[in-house]
């Protein structure tokens, strides 16, 4: 697996995170990969061959080549049904909502098309250049030349929204909603429903990703002593945080270590 990211342009690097692409060389050996929640919505487009996402044990749907991932409230499996090779953007988690004028939660947990959300026509035409670009530097060129002529026709971010998920940010989900919100009632109602039109879950599902992804990197980072990374990761115990953890994941943390089933997910988080 070859795994690479890219810083985005200034203009546009409070709202992506970063670009990535991924090359991998097809091996009828290969095992289904479990992708984890991470808290961002991503548009990727599939250079060569398509992608599996299994709906069951053994149904599958394919990915579109050009697509949007929404947010993620829970793991799934996905296997190459030949050569991949992506180029992807990650957005944070309040980024793509300054591109599109669909809500957000429409988009949780499924693949959509890119003509859907941008028309059939532009669509095609950035397919097509990513498609046909001569390599990754043209790629970020292009979707970024895209990205900024949206972000002049749409309107930004609502403030309460973005003052929550920073927060979220800065302490690894962590910070409680009520806490963010200095208790005002009225705030809190006004948020949940503008933070499922503009990220696509609620506040306390980012906060749980968030958190499980703090936790996920210690794990990774040979931190083992699951007891240290549950109270760093400022789970309540152990318990809670193995919880957590089957609850997003499937398995336990220990069960993860080592999982060929896993190995993209660890491609990623390290």
């Amino acid at each position: 697996m070859n795994y690479q990211t890219f810083q985005p342009h200034p203009d546009l690097s409070a709202l992506v995170k970063f670009y990535w692409t991924l090359e991998v060389p097809f091996d009828p050996k290969n095992q289904k990969q479990k992708i984890i929640p991470d808290g961002c919505i991503e548009m990727t487009f599939n250079l060569e061959d398509g992608i599996k996402r299994y709906i069951s044990e053994n149904e599958f749907v394919i990915h579109p080549c050009a697509m949007v991932m929404g947010q993620r409230t829970k793991s799934y499996f996905i296997e190459p049904v030949g050569n991949v090779n992506s180029f992807a953007i990650c957005f944070y988690p309040y980024g793509f909502a300054n591109f599109v004028s669909t809500p957000l939660e429409d988009l949780v947990d499924v693949e959509t098309p890119i003509e859907n959300l941008f028309g059939e026509i532009p669509a095609k035409e950035l397919e097509q250049k990513i498609i046909q670009a001569t390599g990754t530097q043209e790629r970020i060129e292009i979707i970024e030349t895209f990205l900024l002529n949206k972000l002049n026709q749409n309107t930004t971010i609502e403030n309460l929204v973005k003052t929550t998920v920073d927060s979220l940010l800065a302490t690894n989900g962590s910070n409680p909603i009520h806490q963010i919100l200095k208790d005002d009632l009225s705030k809190r109602r006004q948020l949940e429903r503008n933070f499922r039109k503009q990220i696509g879950i609620s506040p306390k599902q980012l906060g749980k990703v968030l958190r499980l992804q703090t936790a996920l990197k210690m794990l990774l980072n040979d931190k083992e002593n699951l007891t240290n990374i549950a109270y760093e990761s400022e789970y309540f115990d152990q318990a809670h945080f193995i919880k957590d953890f089957k609850e997003f994941i499937g398995i336990t943390p220990k069960e993860f270590l080592g999982n060929e089933n896993m190995a993209l997910s660890t491609l990623f988080y390290k």
